[in-house]
């Protein structure tokens, strides 16, 4: 079913605006309307085109008046975060999570126009553990359930719209398992963690992480919106890059710290403002995580453009970050290193 009328949460956002701004270019949709509780900047309402604003707080009942004010008959829900703002921010990133799903879905349940339910998750439903398996499916659960932060929001988030579908069925209902966005163009707290010019890790830890073009999320959430392929699907990029490599590739300097030490120096960070450091995302950062995106490929019909460390390329390339040290130097080292492991073989 191709929609016709389209909301849209999370505009003021890299990826709900640029989502309903090709949605505005697209002429098969007659209607965008995108919603949040501040407008989108200059730049990003200028992108949005024929796009409507719509202020308004989804925590609020009055979302449902919205919805069936406008005959919305698909429902793109990006505004799910893991970024808090301010020094209240992690509360409020709650609220807009939980709350504001909540009261999302009891809009779209009670509206019979609505026909399509698009959800931007996350992989961090998977949690980060050191039982974890190499790879993880749709089908399987966290190894240990994530008990706090933007994973726990995340959790609870997919098991409303869980219910919902059961109470809906005549909903398609589509569940996107997003990896970690990079990018030139988004800003998230992974972007300003490799940003950073010397990056703080945990000493003894040296993390999987897979990573996925802000480009291709937006690809992912536009054709299953204008497609219907309802079910849950990991997205993420082909491949995987160590911690410590992408830390290099950015020429960031690695600063191990001692596990006892990461509160101190993750509370340095966030009184400075530079990166607001969670416990799921220090666990993250301890353990990493690897989806299987066969279900994607295979089944909704879609094959990232970047893979992991093409992305990642991008980002540094895109940001201009400079090195600190001389690549070269740090190869040198790094073949000096390789050299004596051999001996002691």
């Amino acid at each position: 079913m191709t929609p016709k009328v389209v909301l849209v949460t999370g505009v003021s956002r890299f990826l709900g605006g640029h989502l309903a701004a090709r949605f505005a270019a697209n002429p098969d949709v007659e209607r965008v309307l995108g919603v949040d509780t501040e407008p989108p900047p200059r730049d990003l309402l200028r992108r949005m085109g024929r796009a409507e604003f719509v202020r308004a707080d989804i925590r609020n009942p009055l979302i449902a008046k919205v919805i069936s004010t406008a005959n919305v008959d698909t429902v793109v829900h990006a505004s799910v975060t893991a970024n808090p703002a301010g020094p209240t921010g992690r509360t409020v990133m709650k609220e807009m999570n939980v709350i504001g799903t909540m009261q999302l879905l009891a809009a779209c349940q009670k509206s019979p126009k609505v026909r399509k339910l698009v959800v931007k998750s996350t992989s961090a439903v998977y949690g980060s553990s050191s039982r974890d398996p190499a790879v993880f499916t749709e089908d399987m659960s966290p190894k240990d359930l994530p008990s706090s932060g933007y994973a726990k929001d995340a959790v609870e988030v997919e098991g409303y719209v869980r219910g919902f579908g059961r109470r809906r069925p005549d909903v398609n209902v589509t569940t996107l398992r997003f990896t970690n966005f990079i990018g030139p163009r988004i800003d998230t707290v992974l972007t300003r963690y490799f940003a950073l010019p010397v990056v703080p890790t945990v000493l003894g830890y040296d993390a999987r992480v897979q990573l996925l073009h802000s480009e291709d999320a937006l690809a992912v959430l536009e054709r299953a919106t204008m497609h219907d392929l309802p079910g849950v699907y990991n997205v993420g990029g082909d491949g995987v890059l160590l911690l410590s490599q992408a830390i290099r590739r950015a020429g960031r300097l690695n600063l191990p710290v001692p596990s006892s030490a990461v509160p101190t120096v993750g509370g340095f960070f966030r009184s400075a403002r530079l990166v607001d450091f969670s416990p799921d995302q220090m666990r993250f950062l301890n353990w990493g995580r690897v989806v299987d995106t066969t279900l994607l490929k295979k089944e909704f019909g879609f094959t990232p453009r970047w893979t992991t460390q093409q992305a990642f390329d991008d980002y540094v390339n895109g940001r201009g970050l400079k090195p600190l040290v001389d690549p070269e130097t740090v190869a040198a080292a790094e073949r000096g290193i390789l050299d004596v492991a051999a001996r002691f073989r």
